[in-house]
């Protein structure tokens, strides 16, 4: 039988290579495929749905409000939707944290924020050279390509990326040199012939880049770095951030204040498409229109992050909740890891990691995992780590239920084969 997905869409397609099949129903942390299959979902839409499938709780504002006759389309002008979103991530998140940002909607995806990120950067500064991290990932239009570090990714540019150098991102060295040293020093020698960078845009975790969590003592070094030489300092909060480390912004357990925060992916709480870029005062230099976007005024995605923001973040109930489901999550790490050598825990919170040493491992893993019914994806610059993100919603049965499909997945990868019989 022809499939109009193999004839007529692009060869671009990755995900439904990976997972061959029709997906037509889902809810929580579940999804049901038009062959009847049941997966349990260790993917939740690369980040975009922290709190799951059709959740009531977004859903049914939603609903509501498509119902109503509201504008579902309003570039940047004014709306209630967006008045009463802009007020609740005001009094729900900035002040209880103590952040001053101005909010900016960029444009609905993770690398328009960054875009705009990189852009009031180098117009505040003046400066054009921008700073970024081995193994990061930050988007696929030019300017977050040009700040990535992934080769493949890169050279479907097509053009030299230019105006950005990548330097060792924490432990990239395995401890044998600080990675910040070289940096430091070559900012204060005035014969490095090194220019000062507008800024540095760093992930707390890199989630494509391998899941690796840096250290919060590396984090402040960092940011302590940039208040000296006046560099301004960008977190990329697209995928690590909206809970899913265990905090609302996955800075917070450092104690740094960015200059500038990218988010998207989940800030929406629904999977619908929508990005913030936040930033000081100080840094609101934009004339009028200088950076626009047709879609950046997305009113239901207002209407399901106001939902999502104040269902889990009007106080602390859902983020020590979210204690709990990690502590879990860690648990079942731990028990596969032991069994097979070599293998170790990487990342943070619920964007967390397994790294096998032979990297066809997670591969065939993820491949296993799929065939019994589980959604898991596989990170890092040879494919070496399962990456797993449940939703942060995930019940204990659910999640207990995806990481026995997972161990089931690991020994059948990773034991020793039967010797052969004389």
């Amino acid at each position: 039988m022809t499939d109009i997905f193999d004839t007529l869409e692009s060869e671009v397609r990755s995900y439904s290579r990976s997972w061959p099949a029709v997906f037509t129903r889902a809810e929580g942390a579940r999804q049901w495929a038009e062959d009847g299959g049941e997966y349990v979902d260790f993917f939740a839409g690369a980040g975009a749905l922290n709190y799951g499938h059709n959740n009531p709780a977004v859903m049914e504002p939603l609903i509501r409000y498509l119902q109503s006759g509201a504008v579902l389309h309003s570039l940047d002008m004014k709306t209630p939707a967006k008045r009463e979103f802009l007020e609740t991530f005001r009094d729900l998140i900035l002040r209880p944290r103590h952040l001053d940002y101005r909010v900016m909607f960029p444009g609905p995806t993770g690398t328009n924020t960054v875009e705009a990120a990189l852009k009031l950067a180098r117009k505040v500064t003046g400066r054009q050279h921008i700073l970024s991290f081995t193994n990061a990932f930050h988007g696929m239009t030019l300017g977050s390509l040009s700040v990535t570090g992934n080769s493949m990714k890169r050279q479907g540019a097509g053009i030299p990326l230019t105006n950005s150098s990548k330097i060792p991102y924490d432990d990239y060295l395995d401890g044998e040199t600080p990675d910040l040293l070289w940096l430091e020093r070559v900012l204060e020698d005035s014969g490095s012939g090194v220019d000062r960078p507008a800024a540095i845009i760093v992930e707390t975790v890199q989630g494509e880049g391998g899941v690796r969590a840096a250290r919060a003592d590396w984090l402040r070094g960092l940011s302590e770095l940039c208040r000296r030489h006046g560099i301004l300092l960008i977190v990329d909060d697209v995928q690590a951030g909206c809970g899913r480390t265990g905090s609302f912004f996955s800075f917070e357990e450092s104690g740094i204040v960015p200059d500038i925060v990218c988010l998207s992916k989940s800030i929406s709480g629904s999977g619908l498409p929508m990005a913030l870029t936040l930033f000081r005062p100080e840094l609101d230099v934009w004339a009028p229109g200088e950076h626009n976007g047709t879609f950046r005024g997305n009113a239901p995605a207002f209407v399901t992050a106001t939902a999502a923001l104040r269902t889990y973040w009007a106080d602390a109930s859902f983020q020590n909740l979210l204690g709990g489901t990690v502590a879990q999550l860690q648990r079942w790490m731990q028990s596969i890891v032991a069994e097979v050598d070599g293998a170790s825990i990487r990342g943070r919170g619920l964007l967390a990691g397994i790294c096998f040493e032979n990297p066809g491992t997670a591969e065939r893993v993820a491949a296993e995992s799929f065939a019994s019914g589980l959604l898991v994806e596989t990170s890092g610059p040879r494919n070496e780590v399962l990456k797993l993100m449940p939703p942060l919603t995930i019940s204990t049965r659910d999640l207990d239920a995806g990481f026995e499909i997972l161990a089931a997945a690991v020994r059948a990868q990773t034991r020793e084969p039967e010797p052969a019989g004389v």
